[in-house]
């Protein structure tokens, strides 16, 4: 998918235009950004509010998460310990100590 971020109020208005015109190039809309269809057709949308805004629009090409191929396994189970702790407000650092689950600080230094 292409992911379309824009910067400024007439760049705002013309993706708005924009989506609202190839709502079937669309695939979500955010307001200030959008997911545009990786085809032919979606680049030239996003290369066309590029051109005609310039800094004002970015451009990614994205790639669906998927976090079963992309995370690590010890990750998936901490997360999910952590959504079913006992207590709501106890901070994770505080719920991984003296556990396997990997520390915040740890995780933070790692890529995917």
């Amino acid at each position: 998918m292409l992911l379309v971020v824009t910067y400024s109020r007439a760049a705002r208005e013309t993706l708005r235009n924009v989506c609202r015109t190839h709502e079937e190039t669309v695939v979500r809309r955010f307001g200030r950004a959008a997911l545009l269809e990786e085809t032919e057709f979606g680049a030239f949308l996003a290369c066309r509010l590029r051109e005609k805004h310039a800094h004002d629009v970015q451009v990614q090409r994205t790639e669906p998460f998927n976090e079963f191929a992309n995370v690590p396994e010890a990750v998936r189970e901490a997360a999910t310990a952590y959504e079913s702790r006992a207590t709501p407000s106890t901070p994770y650092d505080k719920f991984a100590a003296g556990t396997d689950h990997p520390r915040s600080s740890t995780m933070r230094d790692r890529e995917l």
